[in-house]
């Protein structure tokens, strides 16, 4: 089942952003109520009885879910440089299939170059 849930970012935008030079701390409180997930956990709980073995289920189904998905990413093989000019569109374009071209061109004048000692030129 997909929830599709639009709401209000909680925290902040990065480690380094301070969310209380623009936000009150009224209109945080006031979202932690309406904060979907925690809507639902309450509902299941009052309505339907569910007790805490059910979301420690969850959490550890997720958890292993998240770490899979993770591991499974970590492991991918490294596109080819090229892979962002595919499918970008239905057709490729010239000015698309110009700009690849110019890509590959351009990284292609690295290969020819010497490295400097003690650099790498991996992932140019």
């Amino acid at each position: 089942m997909l929830i599709e849930a639009f709401t209000y970012r909680m925290d902040a935008h990065t480690t380094s952003d301070d969310p209380s030079r623009y936000r009150l701390a009224d209109e945080l409180e006031l979202w932690k109520l309406k904060d979907p997930i925690e809507r639902v956990r309450v509902n299941l709980v009052r309505e339907h009885h569910v007790g805490q073995e059910f979301f420690d289920e969850v959490q550890a189904e997720s958890d292993a879910l998240a770490a899979g998905f993770r591991e499974f990413c970590e492991n991918m093989p490294q596109p080819s440089p090229d892979r962002m000019f595919s499918q970008v569109y239905a057709e490729p374009s010239p000015q698309l299939e110009a700009q690849r071209a110019a890509y590959l061109d351009y990284r292609a004048s690295f290969e020819t170059e010497e490295p400097l000692a003690g650099s790498s030129r991996s992932g140019v």
